[in-house]
């Protein structure tokens, strides 16, 4: 809680507590408000308003554990029916407070109470003592929704492991070429054998690096750039021409097709990257003499740019997976396809940015097909959707690294 919402909530708590102390030491003045023949005094009615409009949710409950005061948060969090407190950690972490002082705590809100599923909250619990309330007192209760946060702290932690692991491999292949290099170095043969596998595995590193700086961008590390309108075909051209050199070393075809002239609004770079992304991730994983198809078509307001491959296929058990961050089907090909894991988590933030999306149909053995969606740039260039030579592929929000 930062120290601006700190100052709030206790200055909105002093107004709780001395409407609380002027309540009980002059009960007819509560009955009369509840009443309706008098206005409660101006201070408390304020910190009353106050409260009510706080994004916290704020739970005051008294000596007998029953809720004196609930705001509007609070009850649309659901923890609290008339005026009892319905989840029994939080009702303990009140105990706790009325006998021990202030305390923080997450706790976690079962998700038939909230609606959407299982939530996670920050609760800053507070004795509410006075001078004219002898202790125990009221206890407040301030609950701000942290899911997110300790998701994304979560991932954090992950990623920072993901990356040192990922690091280490290429790192410490390159030492031992290194040794193996300085004790062959009367065999020119293994030296230039070492050399070559030295080459290869400071591409891969570089490569990690590049589109480690890449993904960092794309998830906000910096500000994406202006949109503006893109012509797909340039975009296709490009990512073919980038793929074609190892789609040959391989024998493989890559057939270029689809509706043309289709305009959308993007960065032009950002795009060229992710179909390069899923032209290569189809190289890679195709097999023997066979062709990768991409193609574009308009329907629905956005541009579908549809990769197929007859390669491998994606196993079902890991379709739900692939579009993890350094995920791969098959780890015992990471190293033969040189794959960092990072190609399609690449491409998703690409279609993310541009508010489209990235799907995928995929069977054992008989391929896999890609399809990135991204809005088209205007009315002008939305053509009636028509019959593509291109498939349409089942919506699996999965992708394959």
């Amino acid at each position: 809680m930062s120290p601006l919402v700190a100052l709030v909530v206790g200055l909105l708590l002093g107004g709780v507590v001395a409407a609380t102390v002027i309540i009980r030491s002059r009960p007819d003045l509560g009955r009369r408000a509840l009443d309706g023949a008098a206005v409660p005094p101006p201070e408390a009615a304020l910190a009353r308003r106050l409260v009510d409009l706080m994004d916290p949710a704020v739970v005051v409950v008294g000596i007998d554990d029953a809720v004196l005061l609930a705001n509007p948060a609070a009850r649309a969090l659901g923890v609290v029916r008339g005026t009892r407190l319905l989840v029994p950690d939080l009702l303990a972490l009140a105990r706790t407070v009325r006998s021990g002082g202030t305390r923080r705590a997450d706790v976690r809100l079962p998700g038939d109470l909230v609606g959407a599923g299982p939530r996670l909250v920050g609760v800053h619990g507070v004795r509410l003592d006075s001078g004219a309330v002898a202790p125990p007192g009221p206890v407040a209760l301030v609950l701000q929704d942290v899911t997110e946060a300790r998701r994304v702290e979560a991932v954090r932690r992950d990623f920072v492991a993901n990356v040192g692991h990922e690091l280490k491999t290429p790192v410490g292949a390159l030492a031992l070429l290194a040794e193996a290099i300085e004790g062959a170095a009367d065999d020119p043969e293994a030296v230039q054998r070492f050399a070559a596998r030295i080459a290869h595995e400071a591409d891969r590193l570089g490569r990690l690096v590049r589109e480690l700086i890449d993904l960092s961008r794309l998830q906000g590390g910096e500000p994406l750039p202006e949109l503006v309108p893109v012509e797909v075909d340039r975009v296709l051209s490009e990512a073919v021409d980038r793929t074609r050199t190892a789609a040959r070393a391989k024998q493989l075809e890559i057939v270029l097709g689809g509706q043309p002239d289709l305009v959308v609004r993007g960065v032009e770079s950002q795009l060229v990257t992710a179909v390069t992304n899923l032209l290569a991730n189809a190289v890679a994983y195709s097999t023997g003499s066979s062709r990768v198809a991409v193609a574009a078509r308009a329907r629905s307001g956005f541009a579908e740019i549809a990769v197929t491959d007859s390669g491998i296929g994606i196993p079902r058990a890991d379709r739900h997976r692939v579009f993890e961050r350094f995920y791969r089907v098959d780890q015992s090909r990471a190293s033969s396809t040189g794959g960092t894991g990072l190609g399609l988590a690449i491409v998703k933030h690409v279609a993310s940015n541009h508010g489209g999306s990235v799907t995928v149909w995929s069977e054992e053995g008989l391929g896999s097909t890609f399809t990135l969606r991204i809005p088209l740039a205007g009315p002008a260039d939305h053509p009636a959707a028509e019959p593509s030579a291109v498939p349409a592929p089942q919506s699996l929000e999965t992708e394959r690294s």
